[in-house]
């Protein structure tokens, strides 16, 4: 992928009307200063009609920016716990995965550019079958989205960006309800890569998304026919249609962990990988039971918990 794939014909004029839409609608949410100070701090490489070799649009995110800090201010309500002083060099956020809807990875990106210190642009390792999705596909590249492959993670890592992994994959972000907060099984690639490029790990664990798209029962054979990783029925869908998918605004809790460094051969045997990968998944775990005890119990804990 090159920096002369992204070029101004590629753009959607519905999708650029809506979000002069939405720019009006949450135009209380915005911060000027702050919106600078975060556009400007990515190592993004531009290219002459403003995106960066991944799609990435500075112009973009800034009119997503105050729908952003609605639904993290706002709707969510979301509290982060142990985010500390951000370093400038290349960073890997490992997180547990949950929602149905990947609400989680827009939340984690908005903390740390909201709340980090300095602000940082996170991006984001989606999943395959997403870019089969036209306006998801669009709109997740201009904001930073990158497709989890490799090779863009690497390039990212070796360019001192920072990055978002779930090593869970869709096992997490499709659990049923009665699953919740039951870790799934982590991928290995993001320990390699982590220790090809000398990248500090920061574990994160994500309390309150499970309960906003809850699902009952997951229509696979559906799913299959669609595509998609998953169909949830949930209390309102499809019951609701598309309105059933909204998420409940139930608050979110983020929690950080401190940075964990690896090192060794990225080539060496699973079974040496995985002793680190069960290290920094022992450590999201901790990170899951200590946010769901501090949160408090049902029904505080999705109105916004019994503890600041």
């Amino acid at each position: 992928m090159n920096g002369n794939l992204y070029d101004d014909t590629s753009s959607s004029p519905h999708l650029d009307e809506y979000l002069t839409q939405f720019e009006d609608w949450f135009r209380d949410w915005g911060d000027k200063e702050w919106e600078n100070r975060i556009l400007s701090s990515g190592a993004a490489r531009l290219n002459e009609f403003g995106y960066d070799p991944f799609g990435m649009s500075p112009a973009f995110i800034r009119k997503v920016i105050p729908l952003v800090r609605f639904l993290y201010r706002g709707y969510f309500r979301v509290t982060t716990h142990g985010l500390h002083e951000l370093p400038t060099t290349r960073l890997m956020f490992v997180a547990n995965h949950s929602g149905q809807i990947p609400l989680d990875g827009a939340l984690i990106a908005a903390a740390v550019a909201i709340e980090g210190r300095p602000p940082r642009i996170l991006r984001s390792m989606v999943e395959r079958w997403v870019p089969s999705l036209p306006f998801v596909s669009l709109f997740m590249s201009r904001c930073g989205q990158v497709l989890g492959d490799p090779d863009n993670s690497r390039r990212l890592l070796e360019n001192d960006e920072a990055i978002l992994v779930f090593p869970e994959g869709v096992r997490g972000v499709s659990k049923l309800f009665r699953d919740r907060y039951k870790l799934q099984e982590f991928g290995t690639g993001f320990m390699r890569l982590a220790v090809e490029t000398g990248t500090p790990i920061i574990p994160v664990g994500v309390i309150g998304a499970e309960e906003t798209v809850p699902a009952l029962y997951n229509f696979r054979r559906l799913a299959r026919l669609l595509g998609a990783p998953a169909f949830p029925i949930t209390p309102t869908f499809p019951w609701l249609l598309g309105l059933g998918l909204l998420p409940y605004p139930v608050k979110i809790h983020l929690w950080f962990g401190e940075p964990m460094h690896f090192s060794g051969d990225p080539d060496d045997e699973d079974e040496v990988i995985d002793q680190n990968v069960e290290k920094v998944r022992s450590k999201v775990a901790q990170l899951i039971e200590r946010g769901l005890k501090e949160r408090g119990p049902f029904p505080f804990s999705l109105l916004g918990g019994i503890r600041p």
